[in-house]
């Protein structure tokens, strides 16, 4: 049975395709791509059809992630098939909440720094797009560093489900 993450932000061209992207290679890595999928989209559809923001297309493949995307926006009636939503910062998270059909659905929303160990106790990840690529960089960092926790809960989940 497939496990479903999507990594939200705000117009998903930015910090959600860089969770994506980061997040997916961790999979494959651990070989567990045919049994997770990996996805992404935003709270607002104004870049819907556009690719990454150029900044996020360099980070990522000056760090060796693929940055094939889409931007498209979150849909309610998507989490009827998510497992996990995954937030890059709190307005996210509760926009997401307030989007939430059931309370079985808000339960899966998740802020990603929250499975970072050594995380503040600010949990968001600064949106980049208004400033220069030093933004785009640390929020690579910050995926990149929320990654093995999370990878650690999907497994924990996905193990549980098929006990």
């Amino acid at each position: 049975m497939t496990y479903r993450v999507c990594f939200v932000c705000t117009g998903n061209i930015c910090r959600s395709p860089m969770a994506e992207s980061v997040f997916r290679a961790r999979v494959e890595e651990a070989g567990l791509d045919d049994l997770v999928e990996v996805d992404s989209a935003g709270t607002g559809g104004w870049h819907e059809g556009d690719g990454a923001d150029p900044r996020t297309v360099a980070v990522l493949e000056e760090n060796g992630y693929g940055s094939e995307h889409t931007a498209r926006q979150f849909q309610p009636s998507w989490f009827s098939r998510l497992d996990l939503v995954v937030a890059l910062d709190t307005g996210h998270l509760k926009a997401l909440r307030r989007l939430a059909p059931t309370p079985e659905d808000a339960a899966k929303i998740r802020l990603l720094r929250s499975y970072d160990p050594a995380a503040d106790d600010d949990l968001d990840v600064p949106d980049p797009y208004y400033g220069g690529m030093d933004g785009f960089q640390q929020c690579l960092e910050m995926v990149e560093a929320a990654s093995p926790g999370l990878l650690a809960a999907v497994r924990e989940h996905m193990e549980g489900r098929a006990a």
